[in-house]
Parts: structure tokens; sequence; C-alpha cells
């Protein structure tokens, strides 16, 4: 029985997940960057999402949120990017929660936004 309730909160969570990329996705059709930007920038919210989710399954199963490392050694994030191609990624936890940052390397000259997510998987951009 908790198998089956696991597995239908995953399907609950993973289908979240695809509603929101793919109302973001649909969003971003209609935004002033190049297509190839605005395909980095949905892959960058996709990837901060995927972040959340593992941050999330590891608290519930070991009490507390961890760092990006220790998400990619413990197997809790399938991917183990740590950025895309002007962007690299961090986390920051704390007791109450965490904060998955998307960071752009403006130093090559182009303009590009930083985001984040935390617990309440909001994707949004910051400064």
């Amino acid at each position: 029985m908790k198998g089956l309730i696991g597995l239908i909160i995953v399907a609950l969570i993973g289908g979240a997940i695809y509603w929101m990329a793919l109302t973001k996705t649909q969003g971003a059709t209609g935004s002033s960057g190049t297509p190839a930007q605005t395909i980095s920038t949905v892959g960058v919210e996709n990837d901060l999402l995927a972040i959340a989710q593992a941050e999330r399954m590891y608290q519930a199963e070991h009490g507390s949120y961890a760092s990006l490392e220790e998400l990619n050694s413990s197997g809790a994030l399938t991917s183990q990017k740590t950025g895309r191609p002007g962007y690299t990624y961090s986390v920051d936890v704390s007791a109450g929660g965490f904060t998955a940052k998307a960071t752009c390397d403006t130093s090559a000259g182009t303009s590009c936004a930083n985001f984040a997510v935390d617990q309440t998987m909001q994707v949004h951009q910051i400064q």
C-alpha cells in the first residue's frame, strides 16, 4: 500500500512539473529573445525544477535538504549536471528549506537572466 501511495505522489508531482514546463514554454514563445536563448532559458528552468524535485525526494528520505554535490552523489538527482552552457547551478540549504540557483555567466558579453527555485517549486527570475 505504501508503494502505491508513493507511486501516486510521484505521478502527481511529475504531472505538475510537466504542466508547469508546458505553460512556461508556451509563455516563452512570445519573449523578445532569440529562439536559442528561449530554448536555453526553458532548459535552465527545467533543470532547476529537477533539482527541486530531487531536494524534495532527498528531504523525504533523509529528513534534511542537501547540497548539489550530495544530491549528485546520493543518486537523488539523476542528471549529474552542474550547469548548462552559460549557466552555473548552485544550491543553498537551511533547516527550513533550500534555494537552487542558476547563475548566468555575463563575462562573455551576453545578456541573460538568473533564475531560482525553492521548496514552493516556483521558478522565478532573480537579480
